[in-house]
C-alpha cells in the first residue's frame, strides 16, 4: 500500500484557504459516447488554472521561520513555476524562479503576476535541463530551498488533495483516468484513493511522444529517455520521480499512451463543445477513453482535466496537429510536368469538390510552372484521400507524399 507518510486530509485541510475546491462536472456527451456516467475534475478552474498550486503550497508552508526567512527556488516553465509563484505571493517570502530563456513571454508575465512582486524569475539555459542545473546551484549557493516539481512527499501529499475532493463529490466513483507527466498527481491522488477504494480502477495517461513512467514500468524503476516530444509540455519529462514511480507502480492498474494528434483533437473538440480550454497535458485523459472503453463501461468515471493555461498562439499549430492526425490535411511534393496547362490542370481535375489547397510554393524559384511544388490539400473526409492520389496517377503526377516521410516533413512543412 501506499506510504504512510502521506496524510492527505491533513494536506486537504492546510490547502482549504488557499486553493479552489474545483467543480466534478457530469458530463452528458461522453458518458453517451462511453456509455459510462462520465465526470470532469475540472482543475483547469484552479486558481493558477492548474493543480500544480496544491503541491507547491503544501510543501513551502511547511517550512519551518528560518527556511521561509530564506525564501525558495524553483525551476520550470510552465504551471509549477505559477505555482510556486502563488505561493510565496501568499506567505510572503521571497522566490527565484528560473526558466529556460526560450520560455514564452505570457508564461513569463503570468508567473510575475502570481508573484505580485515576491519573486525573481531568471530566464537561463536553452532547456529545462540547463535551466534546473542553475537553479539548483543558485539553491546551495544562497542556502534555499528547492521546491521541486514531483518528486517530493509533500508535493504528492498536496496533489493527492485532487482525490480527496474527487471522493467527497462522489462516494461512488469507480475508476479515474489521470494524465501523467512527473506522475506527482498520479501518484498522489492514486494513492489517497487506493486507500480509500481499494477496487477502484486507476488509469495514468502519458503522450505518445513522451512515455516516461510507461518505460520505468517495463524497465523496473525510472529511466531517463533519450529524446522526447515536447508539444504536451505539462506532461513532456524525460524521467519520472523515484518516489513517483513507486506509488505509481503500487497504484495504477494500467498506463496508456495518446498520440500529440489525438490531444489536439481532443482540445477543439472540448473548446468547441463545451466552451472549456484546455492546454494539452489538460486533453490527455479525455483523448485516452477511445483507448479505455471497455473497462470504463458502465463505470462512475472521472477525467481529471490537469489545467487550462493554453497559448492562444498555438491553436493555429493545435488545429494543424489535429488535422493531420485525423487524416485530413496532406502535403505533397508535385513535379509539375513540363506542359502547358499543368497547374490549371492539377486544379480542375485532381482536386475534389471538397478539397482544398492550403499551401502551395515552387521550391525552385527559377523553374516556376514546371518545377517541384511544396503542396498541403485539405480534406472533407479523410475517406477521399486514395481517390485524391488515383486522380494524381492518372494524370501522370509525380508526387512524394510527405506524411508518410517525416525527415522530409520536419524539413520542408
Amino acid at each position: 500500500m501506499p506510504d504512510l507518510k502521506l496524510d492527505f486530509i491533513a494536506a486537504s485541510q492546510r490547502l482549504k484557504s488557499v486553493v479552489k475546491h474545483t467543480p466534478l462536472e457530469y458530463h452528458a456527451g461522453l458518458s453517451k459516447v462511453y456509455d459510462c456516467e462520465m465526470y470532469l475534475k475540472r482543475e483547469d478552474l484552479q486558481v493558477v488554472r492548474s493543480y500544480k498550486l496544491r503541491g507547491a503550497y503544501n510543501m513551502i508552508s511547511q517550512l519551518n521561520a528560518e527556511e521561509l526567512s530564506r525564501g525558495v527556488v524553483c525551476a520550470s516553465a510552465g504551471n509549477h513555476a505559477q505555482g510556486v509563484a502563488f505561493s510565496c505571493n501568499k506567505l510572503g517570502i521571497k522566490g527565484v524562479i528560473f526558466m529556460p530563456e526560450i520560455t514564452p513571454k505570457q508564461k513569463v508575465k503570468q508567473t510575475e503576476m502570481f508573484g505580485n512582486g515576491h519573486i525573481e524569475i531568471v530566464l537561463t539555459g536553452d532547456t529545462f535541463d540547463d535551466c534546473l542545473v542553475d537553479a539548483l546551484k543558485y539553491t546551495q549557493a544562497n542556502r534555499m530551498t528547492f521546491v521541486p516539481p514531483f518528486d517530493n512527499y509533500s508535493i504528492i501529499e498536496g496533489q493527492g488533495t485532487v482525490g480527496v475532493e474527487i471522493l467527497e463529490d462522489l462516494p461512488g466513483v469507480e475508476a479515474i483516468v489521470m494524465p501523467i507527466g512527473g506522475g506527482g498527481l498520479a501518484a498522489g491522488t492514486g494513492s489517497y484513493l487506493k486507500q480509500q477504494k481499494p477496487e477502484i480502477l486507476l488509469i495514468g495517461v502519458e503522450p505518445e511522444g513522451a512515455p516516461s513512467m510507461l518505460k520505468a514500468f517495463e524497465h523496473g524503476g525510472p529511466v531517463s529517455l533519450t529524446g522526447i516530444d515536447r508539444f504536451v509540455d505539462g506532461a513532456a519529462v524525460k524521467t519520472v520521480g523515484k518516489l513517483t514511480y513507486e506509488l505509481c507502480r503500487q497504484v495504477l492498474d494500467e498506463m496508456l499512451t495518446v498520440p500529440e494528434g489525438k490531444v489536439c483533437t481532443t482540445i477543439l473538440k472540448l473548446y468547441n463543445e463545451d466552451a472549456i480550454v484546455v492546454e494539452p497535458a489538460g486533453a490527455l485523459s479525455v483523448a485516452a477513453l477511445d483507448a479505455c472503453r471497455d473497462k470504463i463501461r458502465g463505470k462512475k468515471t472521472v477525467c481529471v482535466i490537469s489545467g487550462g493555461n493554453n497559448d492562444i498562439e498555438r491553436m493555429q499549430e493545435i488545429k494543424e496537429k489535429s488535422l493531420l492526425y485525423e487524416g485530413l490535411k496532406h502535403y505533397f511534393i508535385v513535379k509539375f510536368p513540363q506542359r502547358p496547362g499543368a497547374l490549371k490542370l492539377f486544379v480542375n481535375n485532381v482536386l475534389g469538390p471538397g478539397d482544398d489547397i492550403t499551401r502551395f510554393e515552387f521550391i525552385k524559384k527559377t523553374s516556376k510552372e514546371n518545377g517541384p511544388a511544396l503542396v498541403g490539400i485539405e480534406l472533407s473526409s479523410a475517406a477521399d484521400y486514395p481517390a485524391l492520389l488515383a486522380r494524381m496517377q492518372e494524370n501522370r503526377f509525380e508526387v512524394i507524399e510527405l506524411n508518410r516521410d517525416r525527415t522530409l516533413f520536419e524539413y520542408l512543412v
